[in-house]
């Protein structure tokens, strides 16, 4: 594991870091949020609905203490499919001179749901030359050591989770709203497949029946999430999974790619394949799923696995990504029938990590 300016306890076997547990860390960080700071709360790119979901929760949690100046910026333009979600539309999108100078005025910077600068795309610099605090929450693997404070659990189910943890070793509870608690609920059902990743523990059911009890309604979020889509966009579902989904038994792997070209056909918008590369762990036996995305000249690579199988690990080795075990994503600078091709080549060498998991 990365060993830098991040703590050493974070090396090796050691899956979480708490800073609320260190009485001098939670001191500076209460002592910086009790001067009305000027706060700028940021996520990575192409952000999902964990990503999404724990930033405005944590800008409600934050207003409702009083603070005000509070400014959240998305790397990159956020999916149609979030823009409902409560506090949205206050979402600024990075623009180089513009956007950057609440970076450099902030005195403290919340890295949420990443845990490489490299997921910030251009306004990585910004965030690392900022002079302000910088306190990163996150449950990826292997987190880059980027911020000064952490708040990480490699073993949460979804940064929604670590964030409504936050609130409670802060012992401040009451200050969840409504809207932050629809916001929390939504990154807490999309990470965990709708409670049904093995990440889904007790406590994550405990954490949604009190998000429940601050009002949230979860056939609102449900069909807020998942029953709005444009007709494109189930017209593009049925193509790629009638023409582009391929499985592959005698590996018990499925995969689809989809070039640029396909996705301006269906008109196809930002977010519009969220989710579409665990199609391919329902096929019978699968145990290990792929989706290639020609998008921004590069090919975006999501993998999907279940069980032992660690997509992460072979992410990093091979495709200059991370994630989690079960949950990772990946680049190529290849084109798309090169990168397919560089894929199906390597499935050999874990052909026998493939199949001896369990049915």
């Amino acid at each position: 594991m990365f060993c830098g300016r991040i703590h050493t306890y974070i090396c090796g076997m050691v899956e979480h870091s708490f800073f609320t547990g260190n009485p001098a860390e939670l001191t500076r960080f209460l002592d910086r949020l009790g001067n009305d700071p000027a706060i700028v709360i940021t996520f990575h790119q192409n952000p999902d609905g964990d990503a999404y979901g724990s930033s405005l929760g944590l800008k409600f949690f934050l207003e409702s203490r009083g603070l005000k100046r509070i400014t959240l910026i998305s790397p990159t333009e956020p999916a149609e499919y979030l823009k409902w979600m409560p506090g949205a539309q206050e979402v600024k999108v990075w623009q180089e001179g513009v956007t950057e100078t609440y970076i450099s005025a902030a005195d403290l910077v919340f890295c949420l749901d990443f845990s490489s600068v490299s997921r910030l795309k251009d306004m990585k610099d910004a965030v690392l030359n900022a002079s302000a605090l910088k306190v990163v929450i996150d449950h990826h693997e292997q987190p880059e050591g980027f911020g000064e404070l952490y708040y990480w659990n490699v073993k949460a189910s979804s940064t929604c989770e670590l964030v409504f943890n936050l609130i409670t070793d802060l012992g401040e509870t009451q200050h969840i709203c409504r809207q932050g608690a629809v916001c929390l609920y939504t990154g807490l059902l999309t990470d965990t497949g709708s409670f049904r990743f093995d990440s889904t523990t007790p406590a994550v059911h405990r954490i949604a029946a009190a998000l429940l009890e601050k009002g949230v309604n979860p056939s609102e979020v449900h069909r807020s999430l998942f029953d709005n889509n444009p007709y494109e966009k189930l017209q593009f579902l049925g193509y790629v999974l009638s023409n582009k989904l391929i499985y592959l038994p005698e590996y018990r792997v499925a995969y689809m790619a989809i070039s640029s070209e396909e996705l301006k056909r269906f008109n196809s918008r930002n977010g519009d394949t969220e989710g579409l590369v665990n199609q391919g762990l329902t096929i019978q036996n699968a145990v290990m799923s792929v989706l290639f995305t020609e998008k921004e000249e590069q090919i975006r690579i999501s993998f999907r696995s279940v069980h032992d199988l660690s997509v992460a690990d072979f992410a990093r080795e091979h495709f200059e990504g991370g994630g989690h075990k079960n949950a990772a994503g990946g680049r190529s600078q290849l084109s798309l029938n090169e990168t397919v091709e560089k894929f199906l080549t390597l499935l050999p060498e874990i052909k026998s990590e493939l199949l001896k998991q369990p049915d």
